[in-house]
């Protein structure tokens, strides 16, 4: 486990840029965090570093957002998202086909269904600053 403070969203970019750099196709990102405390904002800065240079937004409503890159992302929101009944009928179990990477947002809503080995990133708010806690990477130092 490794804790982090970032002052900015370009630090927490900056760090998420660093954790994706050590990502294998098939990786799970499994993030927590309240409403606002960074958690696209951190997608943004890992989504860089897999070879994707365009926007980055919230799939709130989409549920899911596919980015093409050197390795492709799928950015998923699981607010809505309750059970693993809720789960299968978004497609997510397509997605573990070890050739892309995900990033999963609220992933607390489907803690039961995600895969032992994922990497997991809780984002609390301090202030204007950030605190980031990420564990399950084989080097956790950045």
């Amino acid at each position: 486990m490794a804790v982090y403070r970032t002052s900015s969203p370009e630090e927490t970019m900056a760090l998420s840029a660093q954790t994706a750099a050590k990502l294998k196709p098939g990786a799970v990102v499994a993030m927590t965090g309240e409403l606002g405390a960074g958690k696209t904002v951190f997608v943004r800065g890992a989504a860089g570093t897999l070879g994707y240079d365009g926007p980055v937004t919230s799939p709130t409503f989409a549920i899911v957002n596919e980015y093409s890159g050197n390795v492709p992302l799928y950015h998923f929101d699981m607010y809505r998202i309750h059970g693993e009944e809720e789960l299968y009928s978004t497609g997510f179990y397509d997605y573990l086909d070890g050739r892309s990477v995900l990033f999963i947002e609220w992933s607390e809503n489907i803690s039961e269904c995600l895969p032992p080995d994922c990497v997991r990133v809780d984002i609390k708010k301090d202030g204007e600053a950030r605190i980031i806690d990420i564990t399950g990477l084989e080097d956790e130092s950045l």
